[in-house]
């Protein structure tokens, strides 16, 4: 049987961008069981209090919840459980270094499918200050109030 290939977007983060300056993203994939993985594959699955910490050198998420698979009965596992995230461990032990000199944070920001391997896309961020929110805001709504004055016009 072919593998499916290309990318599937499952659910995304969008408060990261709200809340946060990305400034580099990695992708990792997700240690999951068979009825985690058929619930996101139905988009079960919700990025908005999640996280990422380093502990023992190993990367997992937490707070991602993943809404137990309605035919899974008893194989149906924790949906707030903390799931390990599959990265190398030069790359790992690279995020910790960062994350512990310039004060940054891991924050997931997508989750998808490529080739039929679910995987998480995590941010290296810094955290958006009250301004720095507030003056996105006035450049987003900017933004669409040029575009809508040059629609009118054409």
């Amino acid at each position: 049987m072919p593998k499916a290939s290309g990318v599937k977007v499952v659910a995304q983060n969008k408060k990261a961008y709200h809340d946060y300056h990305i400034i580099e993203k990695f992708e990792a994939g997700i240690e999951l069981f068979g009825t985690e993985v058929k619930s996101i594959r139905q988009g079960n699955v919700s990025l908005k209090e999640s996280f990422c910490t380093i502990k023992d050198g190993e990367l997992f998420v937490r707070g991602m919840h993943i809404s137990p698979y309605e035919k899974g009965n008893i194989f149906n596992r924790d949906p707030m459980r903390p799931k390990r995230l599959l990265m190398h461990k030069r790359e790992i032990t690279k995020l910790y270094a960062k994350i512990k000199q310039d004060g940054l944070a891991l924050i997931p920001i997508s989750v998808y499918f490529k080739n039929s391997r679910a995987k998480l896309e995590i941010g290296l961020a810094r955290g958006k200050k009250l301004h720095d929110k507030r003056e996105a805001q006035a450049e987003k709504s900017s933004a669409r109030e040029m575009e809508r004055r040059i629609k009118e016009r054409n």
